[in-house]
């Protein structure tokens, strides 16, 4: 199975594309880990981003992402520029990985991509690591945000029960099910929403990379996501 044969293939770097980089100064690696993980190792040239936080805490509790202007100032503490290759990884099957891809994305950033097989990858073919920060860089940055890759609760109310779109859920099935409400104030799930844990889209082996094509699309088109669908994650 080939990377060409994913819809956006671009999306996801091997570890030795990565390797080959390291050096590119148009290229910034970004660790998705914790403080304390990058603190003890990392790629080398990575710089954390837990540190600065992309997401904000409301008054309420809830977790938020944070808007277009801390988004920027956050991203040139980083040393990352509009027109800057971004390639975001961590140790936890991509999970955090992905969120700051989203991030990217949703900000309009034209190229972010995620490595697959992430820090574990890395490690298991002996690839280089240091204990060093990154390097400062100047930038600037202006996002442009895009509401298409952004849902609010107004419009995933509008589209329950909408035979052109489906709602996915991609926590464990113990949120799903509300057995577990992981200190939320309800439990349960959105009104018909469907269930489809994220490491399901990972395979099983040690490196735990992004499934081929063939079977993402085999097991999304089995639970009815469908490419003539508006698909709403959460």
């Amino acid at each position: 199975m080939t990377a060409a044969e994913y819809a956006r293939p671009e999306i996801l770097v091997d570890t030795a594309w990565l390797a080959a980089q390291l050096d590119d100064p148009s290229v910034r690696v970004v660790d998705a880990d914790y403080p304390q993980a990058y603190g003890r190792a990392h790629i080398p040239g990575a710089v954390g981003h837990l540190d600065a936080n992309i997401y904000l805490k409301s008054e309420d509790g809830a977790t938020l992402m944070m808007g277009p202007d801390q988004f920027a100032q956050t991203m040139v503490r980083m040393g990352i520029g509009n027109d800057t290759t971004v390639v975001v990884y961590d140790s936890h099957t991509s999970l955090y990985a992905a969120r700051f891809w989203w991030m990217l994305k949703v900000h309009g950033h034209r190229d972010a991509r995620i490595l697959n097989g992430g820090w574990h990858k890395w490690l298991a073919e002996s690839r280089p690591v240091t204990m060093a920060r990154a390097t400062p860089r100047t930038t600037t940055y202006q996002p442009e945000f895009v509401d298409s890759l952004h849902t609010s609760c107004d419009l995933l109310r509008g589209v329950i029960g909408r035979s052109d779109s489906v709602i996915v859920d991609v926590r464990n099935i113990a949120e799903y099910t509300g057995q577990n409400d992981r200190g939320n104030k309800r439990r349960g799930h959105v009104p018909g929403a469907i269930h489809l844990e994220w490491l399901e889209f990972m395979t099983s082996d040690d490196n735990r990379v992004v499934r081929p094509a063939a079977e993402l699309r085999a097991m999304l088109e089995s639970r009815g996501i469908t490419r003539d669908k508006n698909v709403h994650v959460y």
